[in-house]
């Protein structure tokens, strides 16, 4: 069994990271973590990225729960990169963490986590911080 977790960092992120570990902990699961570098992310501060990701994991490890990581570059779209990951592992769970946005500001940018929640083959979890 596996949980996907589309992680940030970010306090949304965070939570989700969180809300998963306790998941995967619950079913005995494994955690498949999926990262998309924002566009000039890794050029701005890659060590401190790459640390950040590391210590994600290292939250799951220290609580026992087994986890691997998928980080993709920049231009990708982050919910179908999360979508194909998913599907690709037959995850049972996907968790999400969600911030507030303006009507406005989902319509003109659209939004990531609705279009995993609609997008889902698996029940989404999805959490605020």
């Amino acid at each position: 069994m596996t949980i996907t977790l589309a992680y940030v960092p970010s306090p949304e992120g965070d939570a989700a990271l969180r809300a998963a570990r306790d998941e995967a902990l619950r079913r005995q699961a494994d955690v498949q973590i999926v990262h998309v570098f924002a566009a000039g992310e890794r050029e701005e501060s890659p060590y401190s990225q790459e640390q950040e990701l590391d210590a994600v994991q290292q939250v799951l490890t220290d609580a026992g729960v087994r986890s691997e990581l998928r980080a993709t570059g920049a231009g990708e779209d982050p919910a179908d990169t999360v979508l194909a990951a998913a599907r690709e592992v037959g995850a049972e769970l996907i968790v999400i963490g969600l911030r507030r946005r303006s009507p406005v500001g989902k319509l003109i940018l659209g939004s990531t986590a609705q279009k995993i929640l609609l997008g889902a083959d698996c029940p989404v979890q999805a959490v605020k911080a």
